[in-house]
């Protein structure tokens, strides 16, 4: 079962230039937490090299969590459990396990840098077994796996923020005492309805909007 899966989306050996920029669109949503991104941000000479068969989706996705934009986001605003366990939701589409895990990556990070660290995610024989190198990392996490634990499925959900949620909305661990305590919360999913907002105030209507042309 999955509560939150599209289809994973891979680049195949033929593949047309909507193909190529729906697996661009992918890497961007999971990779980078699903921000807006602006056209004076994207990675055009990573895009170009990936068009032209240059590089697999594999690197593509390294260029990109290696870039400034990732770097800034998450490396440098976040609280480094935080910037640990979206490591491993944006890359290897799950929560950490477990504390030596979460210890180990920030250990390599401190121990040998920034670089080191995400390469640790997708030179892994996870990263290659579960998605290789032309799929696109997803949110395998959030599916009940034969031989999953449930604590794993808790935890990866405690990570999503729904189809409009932003990753860089919150700069604090979502599951430092979770994975200290090897525990894990009941499962809560974002909310579904017609609200605008989480504010007590906001208006239970739904708004239809028509642009004419």
């Amino acid at each position: 079962m999955s509560l939150v899966l599209d289809a994973p989306v891979e680049l195949r050996c033929v593949a047309s230039s909507e193909d190529v920029a729906t697996v661009i669109r992918a890497v961007y949503k999971q990779v980078l937490g699903n921000p807006h991104i602006m056209e004076s941000e994207r990675f055009v000479s990573a895009e170009s090299e990936l068009c032209n068969g240059e590089l697999t989706v594999r690197e593509f996705v390294r260029a990109v969590a290696k870039s400034d934009f990732y770097r800034r986001r998450y490396f440098e605003s976040c609280a480094p459990y935080r910037f640990v366990e979206l490591n491993f939701k944006h890359l290897l589409g799950r929560a950490p396990t477990d504390q030596s895990e979460v210890s180990e990556h920030i250990c390599r990070c401190i121990e040998e840098g920034y670089e080191a660290e995400i390469d640790s995610y997708l030179d892994s024989e996870e990263y290659n077994s579960s998605f290789g190198d032309n799929i696109v990392p997803y949110d395998r996490g959030a599916k009940s796996l034969t031989g999953q634990k449930q604590i794993s499925y808790n935890r990866t959900l405690s990570l999503y923020q729904g189809f409009a949620g932003v990753d860089s909305a919150f700069t604090a661990s979502r599951l430092v005492e979770e994975v200290a305590t090897n525990t894990a919360s009941k499962i809560s999913l974002p909310i579904k309805g017609g609200r605008l907002a989480g504010y007590k105030d906001a208006t239970e209507k739904t708004f239809k909007i028509l642009v004419k042309g």
